[in-house]
């Protein structure tokens, strides 16, 4: 079930791999994500050491929830992930030159989860290529169901 989408990404970036990572939230965070207050449209994934984070993600906090602390809604969140996929993803971020972006904020099994993507960035051409695709997939369903 997903929460929200990052589809600037796919317009941006050829994913190559996904994975699922869990977050290191706090309980005013948890509650605002479910509210749907959040954003992850001009966030991106470093990695520092052995770990992995997320910068620049936006929880807007409630302000029934947070009355008793004063919320940072773009602070770095951990993400959580086993040690074997972190260490295949430092290895293709460094030597591969691959980005991580995150791609759709989810649940699964009632926990927030999100979704990081392996991705090579788009030139220009790709980026115009792939909206010529798009246009004419459109104009093709557009024509069969006119026939039909």
């Amino acid at each position: 079930m997903s929460i929200i989408d990052n589809r600037k990404a796919f317009h941006d970036y050829f994913i190559e791999d996904k994975y699922e990572a869990g977050l290191v939230l706090q309980g005013w965070e948890v509650k605002a994500i479910r509210a749907g207050r959040a954003n992850i449209k001009e966030s991106y994934v470093v990695i520092r050491g052995a770990e992995i984070f997320i910068v620049g993600m936006h929880i807007t906090p409630l302000e029934s929830a947070s009355t008793h602390i004063t919320p940072d809604p773009t602070r770095t969140r951990k993400l959580l992930l086993h040690a074997e996929e972190i260490a295949k993803l430092i290895g293709k971020v460094e030597r591969a030159g691959y980005a991580l972006v995150p791609l759709d904020l989810h649940y699964s099994k009632g926990r927030v989860k999100i979704s990081v993507g392996l991705a090579k960035g788009k030139k220009q051409f790709d980026k115009r290529e792939t909206e010529k695709e798009r246009d004419w997939d459109r104009e093709k369903a557009r024509l069969i169901r006119a026939k039909g």
